[in-house]
């Protein structure tokens, strides 16, 4: 399955989750699409576990093939499965770039770095999934400075969580060290996922 590019305000209805982390969505209109959106069925165990998967998957904007190889590689890792493939998530270079402030969205974020705007330890980089170190630096590319997207956001008040620092003057950030789980969202429940896949 392909990575979903349809509205985001849909899905997040569907969910009733916030896959743009601001709520805005939910307060317009908090139904359910379609016609009988206002009544919502029980779902099974097995339905809580998949939607909660899929949460996921809106929220970093991934296919299924991507947030399986994600939950494998944080199965290899030493710690708690669930918290580890979260870790992996907000390692992506363009969740990176969405936590810095330089983009509005991960979406929009997805976009910087697919046009080679992104620099990671001063080498251009071009692919949204790209894993990055912590310790590494993030910045945009010389040329792209003047970007209305990079400027319009930084010049907002975006709320920066700790686990990265960013110097807004020479549009550049560092990913410090792998967040904490309270640092994350509190609204995913990292456990069903594990459950679901290892089902």
């Amino acid at each position: 399955m392909s990575r979903y590019t349809g509205p985001v305000y849909k899905k997040s209805r569907r969910y009733g989750f916030s896959t743009l982390e601001t709520g805005k969505e939910l307060r317009r209109k908090p139904t359910a699409p379609g016609i009988h959106g206002t009544s919502r069925k029980k779902l099974s165990e097995y339905g809580v576990q998949l939607q909660e998967k899929q949460k996921v998957r809106f929220l970093y904007g991934l296919s299924e093939k991507q947030l399986r190889k994600t939950f494998d590689a944080a199965g290899k890792m030493q710690g708690i499965h669930g918290y580890n493939l979260l870790v992996l998530l907000e390692s992506r270079l363009d969740n990176l770039v969405y936590r810095m402030g330089f983009a509005k969205t991960r979406r929009a974020a997805r976009q910087l770095v697919n046009h080679g705007h992104i620099l990671v330890d001063g080498k251009r980089v071009d692919i949204p999934s790209y894993r990055v170190k912590v310790g590494s630096t993030v910045s945009v590319k010389a040329s792209s400075m003047d970007h209305p997207v990079v400027n319009e956001c930084l010049n907002m008040d975006i709320n920066i969580p700790s686990f990265v620092t960013v110097d807004k003057a020479k549009k550049s950030g560092v990913y410090v060290r792998y967040p904490e789980r309270e640092e994350l969202n509190a609204d995913i429940n990292e456990a069903l996922i594990v459950e679901f896949y290892n089902r």
